[in-house]
């Protein structure tokens, strides 16, 4: 028997990941390791509970294996629960065949049918990727409230980077008049976050509707909100003035990485209010060196640090050996940095070894973006004694 809820959450967790490159060679971009501790879903999936949504399906596809694994029975959310719970909902084959996900919109309506099980009025659609603190329940009352078919969370973004959004226009009571999935000249600064509440008879209707259409790509962005639009449907904006950020490619994570530093960091990970769950393995305290310093940055269990580690965030099972300088770099899990290595403005991808003695990464400015160049080491590499690494992730990876 299946309990009535006023709101389901659909989670799409099922992208490759393809601008985190190597990191996500084996996994799948949600269960990437985020901020030393958490996977990225880890946020959303916190989100949820701590806004009272209590039946979740989290829809995957690409590399699952570890992403299932770190979800479990979701007791560290409190999702084991009688009353919802958490679901994997990956692609399925019945005696009339079956096909792999097509497109975000085609991953949500092949699962209607687990939605109107729990005869949901409303249905929450989230990404997996995405680092960010929200109160959903008081998205769903306003989308409720005014009476809106769909109900998407906005930001503003400098003008100059809105080209990478889906930008929407809108008049003086918030509902969209206008839609452009990623505009090469946008004309608004207000972009979607892939946020979005439906009435759930509404979201049937048109993802039929989408289905049929062989030219569409099955995308909320690209097909299914324009599509509503043009058929007059009520589509309100919910404005967020939180902390949100896409960590899509290996410059964001890091930068992501690096907001969590700090007196007063643009994001906070040590608020009790708004708990962010993970689950973990069993592993000892973190242990610092006689000889060591560290400063502004954040250890996670199993670490053990003797050099200098400066403005950068450590994962599980790290080690750093004496002699070693670490300058506001992420290191994913198990890294080890030998005896008189540096590391400076770099990602060092899950099990890899750098060398002693070794260089990698350095503090350029790119002159295009005016940021610093971020080195992405491949997950499992191991860097030569006194070899010498410099180029940016986007440019090579070992």
């Amino acid at each position: 028997m299946y309990i009535k809820q006023e709101t389901v959450a659909l989670v799409l967790a099922g992208g490759g990941g393809t601008r985190l490159m190597s990191l996500t060679n084996d996994t799948a971009k949600p269960a990437v390791t985020f901020g030393g501790k958490y996977k990225i879903i880890d946020f959303t999936l916190s989100n949820c509970v701590n806004s009272g949504v209590s039946t979740v399906g989290v829809l995957t596809q690409y590399k699952p294996s570890e992403l299932t694994e770190h979800i479990g029975a979701g007791e560290v959310w409190d999702f084991d629960r009688k009353r919802g719970g958490i679901f994997i909902l990956p692609p399925y084959f019945d005696r009339k065949g079956g096909r792999w996900y097509s497109g975000t919109a085609d991953a949500v309506y092949r699962n209607t049918e687990f939605i109107k099980r729990y005869g949901a009025s409303n249905v929450l659609i989230l990404s997996g990727d995405h680092v960010y603190k929200m109160d959903y329940g008081r998205m769903i009352e306003e989308h409720n409230s005014r009476g809106a078919d769909l109900t998407v969370a906005v930001f503003r973004v400098p003008l100059s980077e809105a080209s990478r959004y889906g930008i929407m226009t809108l008049d003086s009571d918030l509902f969209v008049t206008g839609f452009d999935e990623k505009p090469e000249e946008p004309e608004s600064d207000v972009a979607s976050m892939g946020v979005y509440v439906f009435r759930s008879d509404v979201l049937f209707d048109i993802l039929s509707s989408d289905a049929e259409d062989p030219d569409s790509e099955h995308d909320f962005g690209k097909n299914v909100i324009p599509s509503l639009l043009s058929k007059g449907g009520k589509i309100l904006a919910y404005p967020f003035f939180g902390y949100w950020r896409d960590v899509g490619t290996v410059q964001s994570l890091w930068e992501a990485n690096m907001d969590l530093l700090g007196e007063t960091p643009p994001f906070d990970p040590y608020d009790v209010r708004w708990t962010v769950a993970t689950g973990s393995e069993p592993l000892p305290p973190s242990r610092i060196g006689a000889d060591a310093e560290v400063r502004n940055s954040l250890l996670s269990d199993g670490a053990y640090i003797c050099g200098v580690l400066e403005d950068s965030v450590v994962s599980p099972g790290v080690t750093v050996e004496s002699g070693a300088v670490v300058r506001r770099s992420v290191l994913m899990d198990n890294v080890k940095v030998s005896r008189g290595a540096r590391v400076l403005y770099s990602v060092i991808g899950r099990d890899s070894i750098i060398g002693e003695g070794s260089r990698v990464g350095s503090d350029s400015i790119d002159p295009v973006s005016g940021k610093n160049s971020i080195l992405l080491i491949e997950n499992g590499s191991e860097v030569s004694r006194d070899a010498a690494i410099r180029v940016p992730a986007e440019a090579a990876v070992l």
